[in-house]
């Protein structure tokens, strides 16, 4: 019996990870009744719907918890948990995200991650010990202090005195020396997983207050202020734990976010494609597949670049599974064209206007419609 994998991203806007896999289930059964075994997993790339694919993926459910916004509002985070209890699945946009705020509201100096430590925090007293997070879309820059604050660790000044607040982009500047010697005890028993997609390090030229801080609403003043203070900061992580986040790929991320996950809390950060198969158990999973479908609502040069269908095709590879990609839409590139899919396709039958690509039921009878000829391609009619 032959076996097909389907696993895609969602298609932003317009169809979830898992309406794409039901489709391509029906289509691939309508067209090899009783043939063909069909295997669906639900995939992100550690942004936006990854909880969703995740939930779907693990046979999971959805929680909410009231944290703070950056700004210390109250606003409710939702983030998926497994049917087993044991691992959760979290954005940190969810508290600590940039799309919180109005414009107007924009500020690092005073935007903090509080809220992000929150989440951790209710996720810990679930029984999670896993904890996976996306920390992509911030709209802060405190190195982590929020989170770190809100986990029990605490800050002390030059004079000796505890930093007192929510731990903010205007503290970093401040901190002296770190206590972690009251952090949450349930994390001695757990183990982080971050999904970090840059690899800028905290500070310098390509560090995260230069890179990122001004499209969260610092002017040049500000993200100097930033700047010091994250050099200041990443100096006395080194002093305390001997870990050069200043320099370190990826402790830039979420504005310094990621920096704090790894050297304060011993979390890995890794790509995150590579997360999300490994939470999913993707190498065993396709074992003796003869084809993946995979997609993502836009195909491009930057698919190649981490994102979901060329993560599944590196995973293919190295069991020689041909994959085939759907796309909304597809922009060929010489980078694309080389990367080593089996074919790509658009899903659009003709010109289509953006909104009637990305009705929900047009995408869905679109992708009906192809998934046929896939298969014809892959000769596995009768």
């Amino acid at each position: 019996m032959k076996k097909i994998v389907i696993a895609a991203d969602s298609f932003k806007g317009s169809i979830s990870s898992q309406c794409f896999a039901d489709v391509c289930a029906r289509a691939i059964a309508d067209s090899l009744p009783e043939k063909c075994e069909v295997t669906k997993i639900p995939l992100g790339d550690g942004g936006e719907g990854t909880v969703d694919a995740l939930i779907a993926a693990w046979g999971g459910k959805s929680v909410e918890v009231t944290v703070c916004d950056p700004l210390m509002r109250p606003v409710v985070a939702r983030y998926g948990v497994s049917a087993d209890g044991k691992t959760a699945i979290m954005e940190m946009a969810q508290a600590s995200g940039l799309p919180l705020l109005t414009a107007d509201e924009r500020n690092p100096l005073l935007t903090s991650t509080f809220g992000t430590g929150q989440m951790i925090v209710d996720a810990l007293a679930r029984g999670c010990r896993s904890i996976l997070i996306g920390i992509g879309g911030s709209a802060t820059n405190d190195g982590g202090l929020g989170m770190m604050t809100a986990l029990g660790a605490e800050f002390y000044d030059a004079d000796g005195c505890l930093i007192t607040g929510n731990g903010c982009g205007e503290d970093l500047a401040k901190v002296a020396r770190i206590d972690l010697s009251r952090l949450n005890p349930l994390l001695k028993d757990a183990a982080i997983t971050v999904a970090c997609d840059v690899d800028n390090p905290m500070c310098g030229p390509r560090g995260a207050t230069h890179v990122f801080s001004h499209q969260k609403g610092a002017d040049d003043d500000m993200a100097g202020r930033l700047e010091a203070g994250m050099v200041n900061y990443a100096a006395v992580i080194k002093t305390e734990t001997g870990k050069n986040v200043a320099d370190y790929p990826g402790a830039g991320a979420a504005g310094g976010l990621g920096g704090a996950f790894y050297a304060l809390l011993g979390a890995r950060l890794m790509p995150g494609i590579d997360m999300v198969l490994e939470a999913v158990d993707f190498d065993n999973r396709i074992a003796g597949a003869d084809l993946i479908i995979t997609g993502e609502g836009r195909i491009d040069n930057q698919t190649v670049m981490g994102k979901t269908p060329y993560g599944v095709l590196v995973a293919a590879r190295r069991q020689s599974i041909p994959v085939v990609a759907l796309g909304g839409s597809v922009e060929y590139s010489p980078e694309l064209n080389a990367a080593g899919f089996a074919a790509i396709f658009s899903i659009q039958p003709g010109p289509i206007s953006l909104a009637d690509a990305l009705n929900p039921e047009n995408a869905a009878r679109n992708l009906s419609d192809i998934v046929p000829q896939v298969i014809s391609l892959f000769n596995y009619r009768s």
